[in-house]
């Protein structure tokens, strides 16, 4: 990197709607013409208001045009920002990726996936030497069903934002901090981008509490 970017990773002081601007982002990698993102920025709006449909390729240039100028970022991303090793060295679980019987571990399937988009969008927002403070938060709305459903990335926004905001529709939202991931106190928790050398640390995750459809 040209110079030590003003990436951090945000604080669970700092999950308030008024701690800065704030973007919503449901991250995606697919091909060309698949909008595969959610993108929302700010807290005002009312679902599905605000909310736009990117491809990647949108996404990291939208980002890009807003990091050289302003106060602080708060950036969510619904992707895993931190991983996990047992103490052998194994890929291990974090807290928030088991729920009754279902698991939505980082390094299976659609969670490899978003991180490798999460890193990909982070080196290319690192590279343009942001001249604005951006915080990293993680969003996790993984638990919903998926069978016969379509994705709805505005609506996984949206619910991330009032969770965000303490909003009363999300009542059972939890910030869960670093110290709080770790599944056996021997497991080493660390930046998901610290193999990419860009170690951000350990953002606290926004967890949703139970699914809910959209509005119809």
């Amino acid at each position: 990197m040209k110079n030590k970017p003003r990436i951090r990773a945000g604080r669970a002081d700092e999950v308030n709607a008024n701690s800065g601007e704030w973007a919503f982002v449901d991250l995606g990698f697919a091909q060309s013409s698949n909008k595969s993102c959610g993108l929302l920025w700010g807290t005002q709006c009312e679902y599905p208001v605000g909310c736009t449909n990117l491809t990647f390729a949108q996404l990291t240039d939208e980002l890009k045009g807003k990091v050289n100028s302003g106060g602080p970022l708060n950036l969510l991303l619904e992707a895993p920002l931190s991983v996990a090793f047992s103490e052998d060295g194994n890929p291990s679980g974090r807290t928030i990726e088991k729920r009754d019987l279902q698991t939505r571990y980082w390094y299976v399937g659609l969670g490899c996936s978003v991180l490798t988009a999460a890193t990909h969008l982070l080196r290319a927002v690192a590279d343009c030497d942001p001249g604005r403070e951006i915080r990293l938060f993680e969003g996790f709305a993984s638990f919903k069903p998926t069978k016969g459903r379509k994705s709805n990335h505005c609506w996984d926004v949206h619910r991330l934002r009032m969770a965000v905001c303490g909003h009363a529709d999300e009542p059972d939202r939890k910030v869960v901090s670093e110290d709080e991931l770790k599944v056996c106190e021997t497991d080493r928790l660390q930046s998901a981008f610290r193999v990419a050398e860009m170690d951000f640390g350990i953002p606290p995750v926004i967890a949703l509490g139970r699914w809910r459809a959209p509005p119809s």
